[in-house]
């Protein structure tokens, strides 16, 4: 890499329901990967970003976050799995920006209280990711039967996810840092 600063990879929990089990998900995912050196990240709560409901896109820009995705040299969304969608209130938000994805890596955790571990929501998510400019990596964090993999505490129960997430996380840094070498040392015109 041209320089030494660290990656910085957010963190978007991308629904603001009560009693959300995607939020236990999200709080693991962060720990995980605070213990890559070479990365600074952040959670972002959909719940706590300041985007008006009566109008849309780039007309209602949080400048916080804005600026959050700005500066970020990639994404993971966490997000549960609502009747094969996603939230709306995700949708709603990652409409906000446009510019400040391009050419970012994006890892896309997907949650749900079912088998499938939020297949049908990262499956939807892809699309949305392509037409943002995000560039998804090709491992997913695929979270099943949400309800039994943390205690009431929020605590993981199944080490499994520790090796698998940081197979997604080493994915997901060697393409951040490849496309942030991209967007420093050949500007898209």
């Amino acid at each position: 890499m041209t320089n030494d600063r660290p990656l910085f990879l957010p963190i978007l929990l991308g629904t603001p329901r009560q009693g959300r089990m995607s939020e236990h998900v999200a709080k693991f995912v962060l720990s995980e990967l605070q213990k890559h050196e070479e990365v600074e990240t952040e959670l972002i709560d959909v719940r706590e970003l300041n985007l008006p409901t009566q109008d849309a896109g780039e007309q209602i820009k949080d400048a916080g976050f804005s600026a959050l995705m700005e500066r970020a040299d990639g994404l993971v969304i966490v997000t549960p799995e609502y009747n094969h969608g996603y939230p709306g209130m995700l949708k709603h938000a990652l409409d906000s920006n446009l510019k400040e994805y391009v050419h970012k890596a994006v890892g896309l955790c997907g949650v749900s209280a079912g088998g499938f571990g939020g297949t049908r929501v990262i499956q939807s998510l892809l699309p949305v990711m392509r037409e943002l400019g995000l560039v998804t990596i090709f491992w997913d964090g695929n979270f099943s039967n949400v309800n039994q993999l943390f205690d009431e505490s929020g605590a993981l129960l199944d080490q499994s996810h520790v090796r698998r997430t940081d197979k997604f996380f080493k994915e997901l840094i060697w393409m951040a840092k490849v496309l942030r070498y991209g967007r420093e040392q050949m500007p898209a015109e």
